[in-house]
């Protein structure tokens, strides 16, 4: 361990990527999962561009085909519980790292026994018109951008450039090249996937750190026995 209060990150998360051995543009991914359960886990689904056609994230674009909380009970400011129960589908797309696009395009799934009880099959769906989420083959979110594409989807300011004005698919754009796979699991995070205001298990308690602070990875370790 480092010398206190800087100790070395307790948790050592992993992931498994294809992206020198295999990425494609177009075409259906099945993925056959059972989630893990636990507070703070993190498992996702996911696909990057394998050659960033449009420069930095998220302007070459992010597809998140399936992301949870392996929480068993999670519950955010409104009362809506989160957790292994619930399952949720993005698209990250935008000019720059503060101006993404992926509030007007999400998705989700419940399962009211949880994705943490048995093996469930995550899908997409994804051709030069249109991407398709589905879970168990069950469609649960439909991206079809129009013809005016993704720029106005992400209701950008108009003074930002377009990086996709360029491009030979204007309604796909930037999911119109090579991505590659990416299947991990984290823990913790502090970029708001567990919001500070969220209030975990029966007892509604707070997480054990908040996402401004400096030393969050102490917090998560003094808290792990909790």
């Amino acid at each position: 361990m480092g010398k206190f209060p800087e100790i070395l990150n307790p948790i050592v998360s992993a992931k498994i990527r294809t992206v020198n051995s295999f990425y494609f543009q177009y075409g259906r991914v099945d993925v056959r999962a059972k989630l893990p359960s636990g507070d703070w886990l993190w498992p996702a689904i996911w696909m990057m561009p394998r050659f960033n056609q449009y420069g930095r994230w998220p302007a070459s674009g992010e597809i998140d085909i399936m992301e949870s909380h392996g929480n068993k009970i999670l519950t955010d400011e409104f009362g809506k519980i989160h957790g292994c129960t619930t399952v949720g589908h993005a698209l990250h797309f935008g000019p720059k790292f503060n101006k993404d696009g992926f509030e007007q395009h999400l998705g989700s799934a419940s399962n009211s026994s949880g994705f943490d009880q048995d093996f469930h099959l995550y899908s997409l769906e994804w051709t030069d018109e249109k991407l398709t989420f589905l879970v168990d083959n069950v469609p649960t979110k439909v991206v079809d951008p129009g013809m005016g594409g993704f720029w106005p989807n992400g209701w950008f300011d108009k003074s930002d450039p377009n990086p996709w004005r360029y491009s030979k698919n204007q309604k796909m754009a930037p999911f119109d090249q090579k991505f590659y796979l990416i299947l991990n699991l984290a823990a913790g995070g502090m970029n708001n996937y567990f919001p500070d205001a969220w209030l975990n298990g029966a007892n509604k308690e707070k997480k054990p750190w908040r996402n401004d602070e400096n030393f969050a990875y102490l917090k998560f370790m003094e808290a792990r026995d909790k």
